[in-house]
């Protein structure tokens, strides 16, 4: 037992020592980057693979033995300052490192399908493996130190991953928000280490939350700066986790591949705030008023993150806001004290968002040459549609992911997100109807995606080059302008003039044809050129595997939340497991499967109603007419039609944040800097600069006084000892 956890240093230096090895050959090895990129990717895989055999290790070990083994070395001593690094090897730790190696071997896997045709392929290899070992360096970390080295290490590889496609503007911008906004996060961060350093002395999780304790049981501590310590330490997992306020580069970040959205999102970034609070929950849980600030941090974020996702078009950054909402229900878990059930639902969420962001980057790849490369088009839902019929696999995988993330039962978020739900009831009326309104939302928004993306018929045909959109249905089909000032006698005579494209054109935007009558129409006047329909297919195998690898866990990791067949729950046990210090209060949980039944069914309830609206709303065989949008235009006049456009235009612009914070922030700044450049140019330089101007003319008209004749130097003498005299006795 020692041996394997002695080798637990091995586990972050593998992934390390392969993205070192690859990115120093990158300078002198660059012409023959494309012969060796197989090899390249095969030592990464295989680097993590034994990453992984000995995270599989260490959990065995611990589930056998439950206890905590920490290996420590000085580094830095001055005076009563002692900087130690080293490993804390916990069930913990090893939970969060299974998590973290078997999701980042197979985004590898699928990271050498996806990014297979991308010229900076081996330099992409070097990022992820470097992400993966700051991730693996954070969870080991046994203090506060060393967590904050490797919590920079993350926030730097995020940055190169969000920009990986730099020629890009948006990418670019993307990565500077994130970067920029973590460093807010990252600040509170370091502030709250440095205080409760002060406060305690030590840096070490253990001695640092006994420490706090005992001066906060003997009154030995100002309460106010301990709170506003734990505050700033807060500041810092709010940025990391994307929550509200600091959640807005979360979005963004899928300007990245969707590999490394599936690693940002289930198994890196977001998933070190978690963490931490789940490790500092022993000493936030001693102060109330920053569980509140927690709990109250992630109601907010569930439910904003819920309804921004409403009117959002592209794929990802739809996933992206679902991901924002499930981190503020993990959070809200830990602000009212179930631990348990927060990281429990952090671990089944991971396996589900990453079998999700797989199928859609399986779906993104083939769209790709059917809208031209066009990267806003190919993640558009709009341009998708029916794909289930073409891409057999991933329409499968992802529908597993889909029922999982709303919760329905036998699917791996079920048990732990109703538990959630129940237990919000519990701690706060509001805080329950909020997360009972968001996992509504979330079932509302998933199947709102699965709809457009896999049923209904393919639209991207419908949409060839220069074809005006005008507008799209809530079931997501193209409703065009009219042709234009083409105009035809016949068919024949149209088929005559137009060219493929713009005959189909006409055939779509003057009646609601399909592939069969078109045929028809081409049966009876042939073209010269043919109409060719492209659909999209299914991806390669290395895309495949991980997706399906991806759904197991999706199916059956949640079970270990079902109750056992003596009554007993199997998260009872996983709450033994995750206590880290042995010293959590005590968390409510069902004893039988009649009481598990009826904490879900409120849960189950809400889900379903959100599934049955986007089956009505987007499903293929919707109750409403096509023009339902102009009749909601035209019908709903006066306040309800105020508010209904105003809620979509509030989530389409991401709730006017990014606008509120442009102006306050940026524009602020701008303007700050603006006065602080005219109160320097011209009232420190002018006074600098007007002295010398000052002595200058002065100089210049003395000299022009000097004319050299002894008379005018006497008549001045006494002209001013005359006024002098005046002014004297004026005085007097």
């Amino acid at each position: 037992m020692q041996l394997i956890y002695q080798c637990a240093w091995i586990v972050p230096l593998c992934p390390l020592i392969s993205s070192i090895l690859i990115g120093l050959g990158l300078p002198f090895f660059e012409k023959s980057t494309k012969s060796i990129r197989r090899i390249c990717a095969i030592s990464c895989i295989s680097s993590l693979s034994v990453a992984t055999v000995i995270c599989y290790n260490l959990s065995y070990e611990q589930i056998i033995d439950n206890s905590i083994y920490q290996y420590s070395w000085s580094r830095i001593s001055n005076g009563d300052i002692v900087s130690e690094f080293g490993y804390l090897i916990d069930l913990l730790t090893c939970i969060m490192l299974v998590l973290v190696t078997s999701v980042a071997i197979i985004v590898m896997i699928y990271s050498d399908g996806y990014m297979s045709h991308d010229e900076g392929y081996v330099r992409f290899l070097v990022y992820p493996s470097l992400f993966t070992a700051s991730m693996l360096g954070l969870v080991l970390s046994p203090n506060l130190i060393q967590i904050y080295i490797f919590w920079e290490l993350v926030g730097m590889c995020s940055y190169l991953l969000i920009g990986f496609w730099f020629t890009r503007p948006s990418a670019a911008n993307a990565c500077q928000k994130a970067f920029i906004t973590n460093c807010i996060g990252d600040f509170g961060l370091l502030l709250g280490i440095s205080g409760f350093y002060w406060i305690t002395g030590s840096f070490e999780f253990e001695n640092l939350s006994k420490g706090f304790k005992d001066l906060l049981v003997n009154n030995e501590v100002s309460l106010f700066f301990a709170i506003l310590c734990a505050s700033f330490l807060f500041l810092g997992l709010v940025a990391k986790s994307a929550q509200f306020p600091l959640h807005v580069w979360l979005p963004d970040a899928m300007e990245g591949s969707t590999s490394i959205s599936a690693l940002i999102h289930a198994a890196t970034m977001v998933a070190a705030g978690i963490y931490l609070v789940a490790r500092m929950f022993p000493l936030f849980e001693t102060l109330l008023f920053v569980t509140s600030v927690i709990s109250w941090t992630g109601a907010v974020t569930a439910s904003l993150g819920a309804t921004l996702a409403f009117s959002q078009k592209d794929l990802k950054r739809g996933l992206a806001y679902l991901t924002m909402s499930q981190l503020g229900y993990m959070m809200l878990a830990l602000g009212i004290g179930f631990y348990r059930a927060g990281l429990s639902h952090f671990i089944t969420h991971a396996y589900s968002k990453a079998s999700l962001f797989f199928g859609s980057g399986s779906v993104i790849h083939p769209m790709e040459p059917i809208v031209g490369y066009c990267l806003d088009e190919s993640q558009n839902m709009i341009f998708m549609g029916g794909l289930r019929k073409h891409m057999l696999i991933t329409g499968t995988t992802f529908p597993l992911g889909t029922p999982s993330l709303c919760g329905i039962p036998l699917f791996a978020c079920f048990w732990f997100k109703d538990e959630i739900i129940a237990d919000s009831w519990l701690h706060s009326l509001f805080i329950g109807w909020i997360a009972l309104f968001t996992a509504g939302l979330t079932s509302f928004h998933m199947f709102r995606i699965y709809f457009l993306t896999f049923e209904g018929e393919f639209r991207a045909n419908s949409s060839k080059e220069n074809t005006p959109v005008s507008s799209v249905s809530l079931w997501g089909e193209f409703r065009f302008e009219e042709f234009g000032e083409k105009k035809a006698d016949s068919v024949s005579e149209i088929v005559e003039k137009s060219s493929p494209k713009e005959f189909f054109r006409f055939v779509q935007s003057n009646r609601e044809s399909s592939e069969t009558e078109i045929g028809n129409y081409l049966s009876a006047y042939p073209l010269k050129e043919p109409i060719h329909f492209l659909y999209p297919k299914e991806s390669d195998y290395t895309m495949l595997i991980p997706s399906l690898i991806s759904s197991i866990p999706t199916l059956l990791i949640g079970f270990i939340g079902a109750p056992l067949p003596n009554g007993q729950l199997g998260s009872d046990l996983l709450s033994h497991w995750l206590n880290p210090f042995g010293n959590l209060s005590p968390e409510r949980f069902s004893e039988n499967w009649l009481e598990f039944i009826e904490d879900a069914i409120t849960s189950i309830s809400i889900a379903s109603f959100g599934i049955w609206s986007a089956f009505i709303l987007y499903g293929p065989a919707s109750l409403f007419p096509r023009d339902l949008e102009k009749k909601i235009e035209l019908e709903l006049k006066g306040v309800w039609g105020f508010f209904i456009n105003y809620m979509y235009n509030w989530s389409e612009y991401r709730g006017y944040i990014d606008e509120y914070y442009n102006k306050i922030f940026v524009k602020g700044t701008r303007i700050l800097a603006y006065a602080s450049s005219f109160f320097d140019r011209w009232i420190i330089d002018g006074i600098v600069n007007g002295t010398g101007i000052s002595s200058f003319s002065g100089g210049e008209g003395m000299r022009y006084g000097e004319g050299g004749r002894v008379s005018s130097y006497l008549f001045g003498l006494v002209f001013g000892m005359t006024i002098l005299l005046s002014v004297i006795l004026v005085i007097i």
